[in-house]
Protein backbone atom coordinates (compact mmCIF):
# COMPACT_ATOMS: atom_id res chain seq x y z
CA UNK A 1 0.00 0.00 0.00
CA UNK A 2 3.13 2.75 1.20
CA UNK A 3 4.64 1.73 -2.10
CA UNK A 4 1.58 2.21 -4.36
CA UNK A 5 0.74 5.64 -2.17
CA UNK A 6 4.55 6.65 -3.19
CA UNK A 7 4.49 6.08 -6.79
CA UNK A 8 0.86 8.10 -6.96
CA UNK A 9 2.57 11.35 -5.08
CA UNK A 10 5.77 11.11 -7.43
CA UNK A 11 3.57 10.33 -10.56
CA UNK A 12 0.92 13.89 -9.51
CA UNK A 13 4.37 15.58 -8.76
CA UNK A 14 5.97 14.88 -11.65
CA UNK A 15 2.75 16.55 -12.97
CA UNK A 16 0.88 13.93 -14.82
CA UNK A 17 -2.71 13.98 -15.56
CA UNK A 18 -4.85 11.53 -13.51
CA UNK A 19 -5.73 9.62 -16.82
CA UNK A 20 -2.33 8.99 -16.97
CA UNK A 21 -1.14 8.42 -13.87
CA UNK A 22 -3.96 5.33 -13.73
CA UNK A 23 -2.53 4.17 -17.46
CA UNK A 24 1.02 4.46 -15.55
CA UNK A 25 0.00 2.54 -12.58
CA UNK A 26 -1.81 -0.50 -14.30
CA UNK A 27 0.52 -0.78 -16.93
CA UNK A 28 4.06 -0.75 -15.37
CA UNK A 29 3.53 -1.45 -11.80
CA UNK A 30 0.35 -3.40 -11.71
CA UNK A 31 -1.92 -1.59 -9.49
CA UNK A 32 -5.19 -1.27 -10.85
CA UNK A 33 -7.44 1.51 -10.24
CA UNK A 34 -10.38 4.15 -11.37
CA UNK A 35 -9.34 7.62 -11.78
CA UNK A 36 -12.10 8.46 -9.61
CA UNK A 37 -10.61 6.44 -6.59
CA UNK A 38 -7.30 7.90 -7.76
CA UNK A 39 -8.23 11.16 -6.76
CA UNK A 40 -9.85 10.21 -3.56
CA UNK A 41 -6.41 9.21 -2.69
CA UNK A 42 -4.52 12.51 -3.67
CA UNK A 43 -7.44 14.40 -1.90
CA UNK A 44 -6.72 12.44 1.07
CA UNK A 45 -3.32 12.56 0.98
CA UNK A 46 -4.22 16.71 0.47
CA UNK A 47 -2.81 16.73 -3.08
CA UNK A 48 -5.02 18.79 -5.21
CA UNK A 49 -4.37 20.47 -8.74
CA UNK A 50 -5.35 23.63 -8.32
CA UNK A 51 -6.08 23.77 -4.23
CA UNK A 52 -3.51 24.88 -1.92
CA UNK A 53 -1.28 26.86 -4.30
CA UNK A 54 2.33 27.69 -2.85
CA UNK A 55 2.41 31.27 -2.01
CA UNK A 56 3.30 33.66 -4.67
CA UNK A 57 6.64 34.40 -3.26
CA UNK A 58 7.77 31.13 -2.13
CA UNK A 59 7.41 30.47 -6.57
CA UNK A 60 9.41 33.91 -7.08
CA UNK A 61 12.58 32.80 -5.11
CA UNK A 62 12.54 29.31 -6.16
CA UNK A 63 12.05 30.71 -9.88
CA UNK A 64 15.23 33.60 -9.25
CA UNK A 65 17.25 30.70 -6.87
CA UNK A 66 17.15 28.51 -10.37
CA UNK A 67 18.02 31.63 -12.77
CA UNK A 68 21.05 31.98 -10.91
CA UNK A 69 22.31 28.58 -11.99
CA UNK A 70 21.24 26.59 -15.59
CA UNK A 71 17.87 28.22 -15.20
CA UNK A 72 18.51 31.16 -16.84
CA UNK A 73 18.26 29.10 -19.81
CA UNK A 74 14.49 27.77 -19.43
CA UNK A 75 11.54 28.70 -21.09
CA UNK A 76 8.53 28.20 -18.96
CA UNK A 77 7.53 25.08 -19.86
CA UNK A 78 10.88 23.42 -18.34
CA UNK A 79 10.65 25.86 -15.07
CA UNK A 80 6.73 24.73 -14.45
CA UNK A 81 8.28 21.08 -14.37
CA UNK A 82 11.11 21.97 -12.01
CA UNK A 83 8.32 23.19 -9.77
CA UNK A 84 6.20 20.33 -9.97
CA UNK A 85 9.28 18.23 -8.89
CA UNK A 86 10.09 19.94 -6.24
CA UNK A 87 6.24 20.50 -4.68
CA UNK A 88 5.48 24.13 -5.69
CA UNK A 89 1.84 23.83 -6.73
CA UNK A 90 1.87 26.87 -9.13
CA UNK A 91 0.05 27.41 -12.24
CA UNK A 92 1.82 27.78 -15.60
CA UNK A 93 0.30 30.93 -16.52
CA UNK A 94 1.76 32.29 -13.12
CA UNK A 95 5.28 31.09 -13.66
CA UNK A 96 5.35 32.49 -17.24
CA UNK A 97 4.67 35.84 -15.75
CA UNK A 98 7.37 35.49 -13.04
CA UNK A 99 9.79 34.50 -15.26
CA UNK A 100 8.65 37.52 -18.05
CA UNK A 101 9.12 39.62 -15.17
CA UNK A 102 11.85 38.72 -13.68
CA UNK A 103 14.11 38.20 -16.70
CA UNK A 104 12.23 39.64 -19.75
CA UNK A 105 15.31 40.11 -21.90
CA UNK A 106 16.08 35.95 -21.69
CA UNK A 107 12.53 35.68 -22.62
CA UNK A 108 12.93 37.51 -25.80
CA UNK A 109 16.08 35.88 -26.68
CA UNK A 110 14.33 32.75 -26.92
CA UNK A 111 11.18 33.85 -28.59
CA UNK A 112 13.85 35.41 -31.02
CA UNK A 113 15.63 32.00 -32.38
CA UNK A 114 12.31 29.26 -32.65
CA UNK A 115 13.24 27.15 -35.17
CA UNK A 116 11.22 25.31 -37.52
CA UNK A 117 11.25 21.59 -37.01
CA UNK A 118 11.13 18.83 -39.44
CA UNK A 119 8.92 15.91 -39.05
CA UNK A 120 9.52 12.69 -37.88
CA UNK A 121 7.74 9.66 -38.30
CA UNK A 122 8.08 6.56 -35.88
CA UNK A 123 5.79 3.31 -36.17
CA UNK A 124 5.60 2.87 -32.08
CA UNK A 125 7.97 2.79 -28.04
CA UNK A 126 10.87 0.52 -28.70
CA UNK A 127 10.97 0.55 -32.64
CA UNK A 128 13.81 2.50 -33.07
CA UNK A 129 16.68 3.85 -30.42
CA UNK A 130 18.67 7.05 -31.12
CA UNK A 131 21.92 6.90 -29.90
CA UNK A 132 24.70 9.27 -29.80
CA UNK A 133 27.72 11.09 -27.54
CA UNK A 134 27.98 14.76 -26.38
CA UNK A 135 31.43 16.11 -26.39
CA UNK A 136 31.00 19.73 -25.86
CA UNK A 137 31.78 19.21 -22.20
CA UNK A 138 34.62 16.68 -22.58
CA UNK A 139 37.98 19.17 -22.78
CA UNK A 140 36.23 19.62 -19.44
CA UNK A 141 36.96 16.10 -18.24
CA UNK A 142 32.85 15.20 -18.41
CA UNK A 143 31.32 12.83 -21.65
CA UNK A 144 27.91 12.10 -22.24
CA UNK A 145 26.36 9.82 -23.91
CA UNK A 146 22.78 9.67 -24.76
CA UNK A 147 19.73 6.89 -26.23
CA UNK A 148 16.43 8.28 -26.94
CA UNK A 149 13.53 6.24 -27.66
CA UNK A 150 12.51 7.48 -31.16
CA UNK A 151 8.61 7.43 -30.96
CA UNK A 152 7.96 8.53 -27.18
CA UNK A 153 10.78 10.43 -26.64
CA UNK A 154 11.88 8.90 -23.26
CA UNK A 155 15.84 9.21 -22.17
CA UNK A 156 16.65 5.32 -22.38
CA UNK A 157 19.95 6.57 -20.95
CA UNK A 158 21.74 9.51 -20.28
CA UNK A 159 24.62 9.05 -18.46
CA UNK A 160 28.53 11.09 -17.73
CA UNK A 161 31.66 9.55 -17.53
CA UNK A 162 35.74 10.50 -18.61
CA UNK A 163 35.24 8.73 -21.33
CA UNK A 164 33.05 8.06 -24.91
CA UNK A 165 35.47 6.75 -27.00
CA UNK A 166 35.69 3.27 -24.99
CA UNK A 167 33.32 0.53 -26.88
CA UNK A 168 32.78 -0.92 -23.06
CA UNK A 169 31.32 1.78 -22.11
CA UNK A 170 28.12 2.51 -24.41
CA UNK A 171 28.07 -1.52 -24.55
CA UNK A 172 27.54 -1.53 -20.57
CA UNK A 173 25.14 1.46 -20.87
CA UNK A 174 22.95 -0.68 -24.03
CA UNK A 175 23.09 -3.87 -21.61
CA UNK A 176 21.86 -2.33 -18.26
CA UNK A 177 19.15 -0.63 -20.03
CA UNK A 178 17.91 -3.83 -21.98
CA UNK A 179 18.11 -5.65 -18.87
CA UNK A 180 16.10 -2.97 -17.01
CA UNK A 181 13.44 -3.63 -20.05
CA UNK A 182 13.16 -6.99 -20.20
CA UNK A 183 14.20 -6.49 -24.06
CA UNK A 184 15.49 -4.38 -26.92
CA UNK A 185 14.61 -2.19 -29.66
CA UNK A 186 13.78 -3.34 -33.10
CA UNK A 187 16.46 -0.86 -34.55
CA UNK A 188 19.08 0.74 -33.04
CA UNK A 189 20.42 3.95 -34.65
CA UNK A 190 23.90 5.17 -34.38
CA UNK A 191 27.23 6.42 -36.46
CA UNK A 192 30.40 4.79 -37.55
CA UNK A 193 32.22 6.19 -34.29
CA UNK A 194 34.70 4.05 -32.48
CA UNK A 195 32.37 3.73 -29.41
CA UNK A 196 29.27 1.78 -31.25
CA UNK A 197 30.66 -1.76 -32.10
CA UNK A 198 29.93 -3.64 -28.66
CA UNK A 199 26.16 -1.84 -29.04
CA UNK A 200 25.97 -3.25 -33.07
CA UNK A 201 27.38 -6.57 -32.04
CA UNK A 202 24.66 -6.67 -28.73
CA UNK A 203 21.78 -5.89 -30.80
CA UNK A 204 22.18 -7.92 -33.90
CA UNK A 205 22.86 -10.51 -31.63
CA UNK A 206 19.75 -10.02 -29.91
CA UNK A 207 17.76 -9.96 -33.04
CA UNK A 208 19.57 -12.58 -35.02
CA UNK A 209 16.08 -14.88 -34.92
CA UNK A 210 13.80 -11.55 -35.85
CA UNK A 211 10.70 -12.53 -37.80
CA UNK A 212 10.20 -8.95 -39.04
CA UNK A 213 12.76 -7.03 -42.07
CA UNK A 214 14.95 -5.63 -39.76
CA UNK A 215 16.49 -8.46 -37.67
CA UNK A 216 19.64 -9.73 -37.82
CA UNK A 217 22.59 -7.07 -39.41
CA UNK A 218 19.38 -4.64 -40.68
CA UNK A 219 18.58 -4.20 -36.94
CA UNK A 220 21.59 -1.65 -36.12
CA UNK A 221 21.84 1.37 -38.40
CA UNK A 222 24.52 3.34 -39.60
CA UNK A 223 24.46 6.70 -40.55
CA UNK A 224 26.18 10.13 -39.55
CA UNK A 225 25.77 12.24 -36.60
CA UNK A 226 24.02 15.09 -37.68
CA UNK A 227 21.20 13.04 -39.29
CA UNK A 228 19.98 11.57 -36.19
CA UNK A 229 17.19 13.45 -35.78
CA UNK A 230 15.77 12.30 -32.58
CA UNK A 231 19.35 12.45 -30.52
CA UNK A 232 20.52 15.26 -32.13
CA UNK A 233 17.41 17.49 -31.30
CA UNK A 234 17.87 16.58 -27.29
CA UNK A 235 21.17 17.18 -27.39
CA UNK A 236 20.10 20.93 -28.95
CA UNK A 237 17.48 21.03 -26.25
CA UNK A 238 20.00 19.99 -23.40
CA UNK A 239 22.75 22.80 -24.34
CA UNK A 240 19.81 25.17 -24.27
CA UNK A 241 18.17 24.49 -21.07
CA UNK A 242 21.93 23.15 -19.38
CA UNK A 243 25.02 22.98 -20.88
CA UNK A 244 25.68 26.31 -21.93
CA UNK A 245 25.62 27.52 -18.40
CA UNK A 246 28.00 25.76 -17.67
CA UNK A 247 29.95 25.97 -20.53
CA UNK A 248 30.07 29.68 -19.91
CA UNK A 249 31.02 28.80 -16.13
CA UNK A 250 34.14 26.30 -16.68
CA UNK A 251 35.18 28.82 -19.71
CA UNK A 252 35.18 31.34 -17.17
CA UNK A 253 37.51 29.55 -14.80
CA UNK A 254 39.42 29.21 -17.81
CA UNK A 255 40.33 32.47 -18.37
CA UNK A 256 40.99 33.45 -14.65
CA UNK A 257 43.91 30.56 -14.78
CA UNK A 258 42.04 28.47 -11.66
CA UNK A 259 43.99 25.63 -10.69
CA UNK A 260 41.78 22.67 -8.83
CA UNK A 261 43.34 23.79 -5.56
CA UNK A 262 41.56 27.06 -5.87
Amino acid sequence: MEDRLGKIKFYFNLGLRYNEIVFVLQFIHGYSLSKRHLIRILHKEGLYRHKNPTDIMDVLEFIKEEQRKSGVLHGYRWMYQKCKEKGINALKEKVRLLMRVLDPESVELRKAHRLRRRKYMSKGPNYIWHLDSYDKLRPFGICINGCVDGFSRKIMWLNAYYTNSHPKVKGGYFLETIQSLGGCPIIVRGDKGTENPHVCTFQRFFRRNGDDNFFCDKSFMYGCSTSNQRIEYWWGFLRKECIEFWLALFDQLKAADLDETA
